[in-house]
This record gives structure tokens, C-alpha cells and sequence, in this order.
């Protein structure tokens, strides 16, 4: 248990970290960013795939593309919704959006809680009720503002349940997936990275970049085996819980980085947090209940 704890704790602190590093990069653009994360963490997931016998899983998913190929039209689909997500997160940090992203983190859970609900008629719990009645509390003051959700923070909270949803459907909701997905990346990963105004004369004037760029996918491959790492010790529940860590020190990156929550976005805020309260007390109490028994 310790183990999967100190994993989940490992793994947000690293997605934090790839959050917060990102800032040392320029020249580097956003799309040049995340095309230099994924060729380099590709092939750490490839070996770790290798190491712990979970290739079957992506050969399974290319072996049913091969059988049905108009399942690479799907397989394509998702690795767009994942690559969208990936670009937007390091995206953020470097024009001054990364707040907005780190709402859409902590609004994530709740999407998740409705997508349940309206589509496979998931029944929620009291503390779900009143999560989503807080968080809705939230939403109204927010669009009643502004009349909208900045479009970073709809990306993410709309943008993962399509993409979780699609995987369910396709049966691919599990490592080998994951690893197709990236695979499909690379294309257009190393299409960034080619066109991307990074030249020569900027890596002599930032000499660091030699590092800090190989640096990046050793961040980035941690954080994904820490991640899965922490998937397969932990109770789900828990899992669940501890995921409500990485929003918080986004936020925290956030406000590093100069960003600031304006006085009038406080009551959105506090509503959210809240509804995020009653959902990590509710999940601590089932834990204390199970653990008692």
C-alpha cells in the first residue's frame, strides 16, 4: 500500500514538475515541446511494456487493426484527443494559461462522475450529489462572469471523458492502448519538432537545452510509470483520491509562475475546491469503513 501511495504521489509531483520545467525550454515553442515529449517517451514506454510483459497488450491492438483496418479510424481518433490533451498541458505554462488548464484538472472528476451517469446510468452517492451541486454553483458564477469557461479548462473537462469514452468502446482502455496512441503521436511529433524554429545558433545561445531536453522525456517517462505503478497497487477508490493531488500543485505551479486568481474568480474557485472536498471526505470515510471491517 505504501508503495502505490508514495507512486501516486510520485507521479503528480513529476506531471507538476514536466508543468513547471517547461518554463526553462524557451525558445523552445509548445508544439516543439510536446513533439520532443513524445519521441523521447515513447521508447521508455515501449521498454517498460517489455520489462513487465504487457506487450501482448499492444500487439493485441495492432493485431486487431490489422484483421479490421477501419479500426485504425478510431485508433486515430483517440490518439488525437490524447495528443490535444498532452499539447495543451505544456502548451499552458508558456502563455500565461496554465490556471485555467489546472480548473479543467479539478473539474475533470465531476465530468467523469456525470459521463457515468448520463451514459451508463451510474447511480451517484449523496457526496456525488452534493460535489456536483457545488461544483454547478461554480459553473453558474463563472458563466454568469463571463458567459463562458475559458476554452482551455472546457478542453479538458469535455476533452478526457470523449477520449475515455471512445477507448471503452474500442477496447482499448488499457497500456496497449495508451502506447498506440502514442504511437500514432509520433508522426506529428517529429513533424514539430523538424519545423519548429529551434535552430542552431539557439542551442548555442542556450547551451542548456542539451540537457533539458532529454531531460523532459525522462520526466515525462517517470511520471507514466510512476502513474501506472500507482494504478495496479492501490484500491481504485484510493487511486481515485489521490489523483485530487495534482491539481493542487498545478495551481500551485501555477501562481510560481507568476499567475494570479483575480478577486472576482474567487467564489468559482472556492465552489469547485469545494465540491472536490466533500468527494476526497466521502472517499476517505468509505476507506476508514473498509479498513475498520
Amino acid at each position: 500500500m505504501f508503495r502505490g501511495i508514495a507512486a501516486s504521489v510520485l507521479a503528480s509531483s513529476l506531471f507538476a514538475l514536466m508543468y513547471y520545467y517547461t518554463s526553462f525550454l524557451q525558445p523552445l515553442t509548445g508544439e516543439e515541446v510536446f513533439g520532443w515529449r513524445m519521441l523521447l517517451t515513447l521508447p521508455c514506454v515501449t521498454l517498460f511494456l517489455l520489462i513487465t510483459g504487457d506487450w501482448r497488450l499492444a500487439a493485441g491492438v495492432l493485431r486487431r487493426i490489422a484483421q479490421r483496418p477501419v479500426r485504425l479510424l478510431g485508433s486515430m481518433a483517440t490518439s488525437a484527443l490524447m495528443g490535444l490533451q498532452l499539447w495543451l498541458f505544456l502548451w499552458a505554462p508558456l502563455h500565461g494559461r496554465s490556471l485555467e488548464v489546472s480548473m479543467g484538472y479539478f473539474l475533470l472528476p465531476l465530468a467523469m462522475v456525470l459521463t457515468g451517469k448520463l451514459l451508463w446510468g451510474e447511480s451517484l452517492s449523496r457526496p456525488q450529489k452534493i460535489a456536483v451541486a457545488l461544483a454547478a454553483l461554480g459553473v453558474g458564477h463563472e458563466l454568469a462572469r463571463h458567459g463562458s469557461f475559458a476554452w482551455e479548462t472546457l478542453l479538458v473537462t469535455l476533452g478526457y471523458p470523449a477520449y475515455f469514452i471512445l477507448r471503452r468502446r474500442l477496447r482499448t482502455d488499457h497500456l496497449g492502448g495508451l502506447w498506440t496512441d502514442m504511437l500514432l503521436m509520433a508522426p506529428a511529433a517529429l513533424y514539430f519538432v523538424r519545423t519548429g524554429p529551434l535552430s542552431e545558433a539557439d542551442l548555442a545561445q542556450h547551451p542548456a537545452l542539451w540537457w533539458l531536453i532529454p531531460g523532459l522525456g525522462v520526466i515525462s517517462a517517470l511520471a507514466l510509470v510512476s502513474y501506472v505503478l500507482a494504478s495496479r497497487q492501490l484500491p481504485f477508490s484510493l487511486f481515485g483520491l489521490l489523483s485530487y493531488v495534482e491539481p493542487v500543485l498545478l495551481v500551485a505551479v501555477s501562481l510560481m509562475l507568476g499567475e494570479t486568481i483575480a478577486p472576482e474568480q474567487w467564489p468559482t474557485y472556492a465552489a469547485i475546491w469545494a465540491a472536490v472536498a466533500v468527494l476526497v471526505m466521502a472517499g476517505l470515510r468509505h476507506l476508514l469503513k473498509r479498513g475498520a471491517r
